[in-house]
């Protein structure tokens, strides 16, 4: 899932090197009929971005998982929460 969202972002000519992207991954596991099972999972993905790229970061974040791999293979067994919280840096000018 965040390989994906970094293409798209990527495509929109905004970086996720080094430490201007990450995420935060967690996940709940219930007992389902006396199967251990992965029900949720909550992703929260880090971006450091300009501000003028702000919209463009938001449209690729409200369509990744449709063309995501994994989440369209756990779609509909394991409920996915996503955030994408932005921290602005400003453009460097050399």
């Amino acid at each position: 899932m965040m390989g994906t969202l970094a293409a798209l972002l990527a495509g929109k000519k905004i970086p996720t090197y080094g430490d201007n992207y990450s995420a935060d991954v967690e996940g709940d596991i219930e007992n389902v009929n006396n199967v251990l099972k992965i029900t949720r999972m909550r992703v929260k993905y880090h971006l450091k971005i300009h501000p003028e790229k702000v919209a463009e970061a938001q449209d690729a974040f409200s369509s990744y998982l449709q063309f995501c791999p994994a989440a369209q293979s756990i779609g509909g067994c394991i409920e996915i929460k996503d955030d994408l919280v932005m921290e602005y840096i400003e453009l460097k000018i050399r």
